[in-house]
């Protein structure tokens, strides 16, 4: 007498299918992984013996062909923590409106509207309007300042979004429990909704520093210098910068030594590993105090 609970033809079917899918998948996450472990260790094979301790405290010398990175990674660490510092609260405050307290109407639609028509401009366009509003509108000049804010508005849908995005993820019943208990609705945002939303918001931060450290155009004409050979003490000072860098002795200096380009790349992926890894541990870490 065969058992109601045996395995069907439907049943195999549906396992060998689910198996197929699932190799499906893996093949497809493997072939997206293998690009960057290929680039990696390309850049790792090709840099050998040039990530020296003087190669990452060292100027550059002999027209940059020789020395180190010293200057060009404190200009990126000034350029990141400057634009963080000009986005984040705007892009959170931002957010916060759209989510919290505007109506669905015209106005907001237009709005939701821009901000994504800004994330799809060209980032040399954004150096155009650095030039026009910070450097002469505002007269901060070619400076860490006028750099980074116009990576700031560069970078500023991105945080808008992830922002929105998380706030919206809290449960209504969260805010409805607060607002029965006699809670304002700021107070219901800063003690209820921003806390179980942080990690979405981190989410954000981490793409715009990734975005941040790799961009080239808005630098090189807003606050990015070709070569200075004093670090920066304010943010009306110009800097070097990674990218530029990179840019510069890959195609405008002659005899560079081979290695030279590629250490300075590993480098500039190592540089945007480091801050992400930290920005995520923060966010796994806050992600497991949730209580939902």
């Amino acid at each position: 007498m065969s058992s109601s609970f045996s395995t069907t033809d439907l049943n195999v079917r549906n396992q060998r299918n689910e198996r197929l899918f699932k190799l499906l998948f893996g093949l497809i996450t493997a072939t997206l992984i293998l690009p960057v472990v290929i680039i990696i260790g390309t850049l790792i094979v090709k840099s050998e013996g040039t990530l020296t301790w003087a190669f990452f405290t060292e100027d550059p010398t002999n027209g940059m062909t020789e020395g180190g990175i010293f200057p060009a990674l404190v200009g990126t660490l000034w350029l990141v923590a400057v634009a963080l510092i000009a986005s984040v609260p705007l892009g959170v405050a931002a957010a916060i409106y759209l989510s919290e307290y505007a109506k669905d109407n015209w106005l907001t639609r237009l709005i939701n509207l821009a901000i994504i028509n800004l994330a799809g401009v060209p980032s040399i366009v954004h150096a155009l309007f650095g030039v026009g509003a910070f450097v002469l509108f505002f007269n901060f000049g070619t400076s860490i300042l006028a750099a980074s804010l116009t990576m700031a508005v560069m970078t500023l849908p991105v945080v808008i979004v992830s922002t929105r995005e998380s706030l919206q993820a809290v449960p209504q019943s969260f805010r409805e429990a607060c607002w029965s208990m006699g809670a304002t609705r700021w107070q219901t945002i800063w003690r209820i909704v921003l806390p179980n939303s942080i990690s979405g918001i981190l989410t954000g931060v981490i793409l715009e520093v990734s975005r941040t450290v790799g961009e080239t155009a808005p630098i090189m004409f807003t606050g990015a210098a070709f070569f200075l050979p004093f670090l920066p003490s304010s943010v009306f000072d110009q800097t070097m910068a990674m990218s530029l860098h990179l840019y510069v002795i890959s195609t405008q200096v002659p005899h560079v030594p081979e290695g030279l380009p590629y250490g300075v790349a590993l480098t500039l992926i190592l540089i945007v590993m480091v801050l992400n890894s930290v920005s995520i541990a923060f966010r796994t870490y806050l992600r497991g105090k949730k209580k939902w």
